[in-house]
């Protein structure tokens, strides 16, 4: 089986590994406290060129989601989100465990708008029932979203605009940053998304690490005591400088950049794939997630040597799948599935 579900399948880039293995006996204190640590912060900060920002490593997405929503939010406030938001639909209900509502926006690609957070807040605000309502504490976006979408540096200025207007802390989920980095037509750079919102993550668990997250946290208000936030949600890694080994590496001669890259390659290929083959798209995609739409007849035949993750059904005999290009997708993968596809159509 070849599997192209999801782009955290495989293990860690090998100079993740060696520098795993070269640092095993060393010894150093705990809680991300070391000195590995400290050199992976200040390389983060300087890819992000936010000598003040703080930055913090947890271990995985909904642990970071969970701890930051948590540590940003009053105890009557919601999270507005995309109603396809990864906290909305793939994290088992954690946001909400945490005592807070995810109030979710309808979005036909994923992708929240400037607009339905001013409408949505203004509504709230101006609703008789003001005080009975949860009220909107901060807006959440993922760069690129659950379709692969991405958002211009005009519609990010825009939301972040609009929630400073309102008071409201812009946080940017990116499990995938590196895809949408390295994407075809993306005009964001990493030190503008730094300006551009009040806290962030760089994923790590999907782009090439073992498992890890970078919170990036902008807004001086959101500084103080974030770790006793971390600690007490469970992500406070008593050997941390696992953590900051993966992170100092991948930022290392660009590493982080140059491996995603392959990632979104490997999709364009998988994308023209199916589309020369006749496929309609369910999202026209610019990153690392394709979206085709097979019959179910053909599913069977690509399902018994290719794993791709089921996203929704189209009509009674298609349904729209994922297919994930990674950091570590070969040509050898790729070139399978073109095989299998083609004879598909013969």
């Amino acid at each position: 089986m070849i599997y192209f579900n999801s782009d955290y399948l495989e293990g860690a880039h090998s100079a993740i590994m060696e520098r795993m293995m070269e640092t095993n006996m060393m010894q150093t204190v705990g809680y991300s406290c070391d000195e590995i640590c400290d050199s992976a912060r200040a390389k983060v900060r300087a890819a992000c060129n936010a000598p003040e920002a703080d930055v913090h490593f947890l271990v995985g997405g909904t642990q970071t989601n969970t701890t930051v929503i948590a540590a940003l939010l009053r105890p009557w406030q919601g999270v507005v989100s995309a109603v396809s938001g990864h906290i909305n639909c793939h994290e088992t209900g954690a946001i909400e465990s945490t005592g807070h509502k995810v109030i979710a926006l309808p979005t036909p690609d994923g992708k929240l708008t400037a607009k339905q957070v001013k409408d949505y807040v203004e509504w709230q605000k101006n609703d008789e029932s003001e005080e009975h309502i949860v009220q909107p504490g901060m807006v959440y976006i993922s760069h690129p979203t659950e379709t692969g979408m991405l958002y211009s540096k005009a519609e990010l200025t825009e939301i972040f605009n609009t929630c400073r207007e309102y008071g409201l802390p812009l946080y940017i989920d990116g499990a995938r940053l590196g895809y949408g980095l390295t994407a075809d037509g993306n005009d964001l750079s990493l030190p503008e998304i730094a300006q551009l919102c009040d806290v962030f993550y760089i994923g790590g668990t999907k782009v090439g690490a073992l498992f890890g997250e970078a919170v990036v946290i902008m807004n001086e208000k959101y500084k103080k005591d974030f770790r006793f936030m971390i600690k007490q949600r469970g992500g406070m890694l008593a050997k941390g400088r696992l953590l900051g080994i993966q992170f100092d590496t991948l930022f290392t001669d660009d590493l982080y950049t140059k491996i995603a890259r392959n990632a979104n390659d490997m999709a364009y290929q998988i994308r023209d794939i199916f589309v020369s083959n006749g496929y309609l798209l369910l999202f026209d995609s610019p990153t690392n997630q394709q979206y085709p739409i097979i019959s179910d007849e053909e599913l069977a035949i690509l399902g018994k040597n290719f794993g791709y993750e089921y996203w929704e059904r189209v009509d009674e005999t298609h349904s729209g799948v994922r297919f994930c290009g990674s950091w570590a997708t070969t040509q050898e993968q790729v070139d399978a599935l073109r095989e299998a596809v083609n004879a598909l159509k013969k």
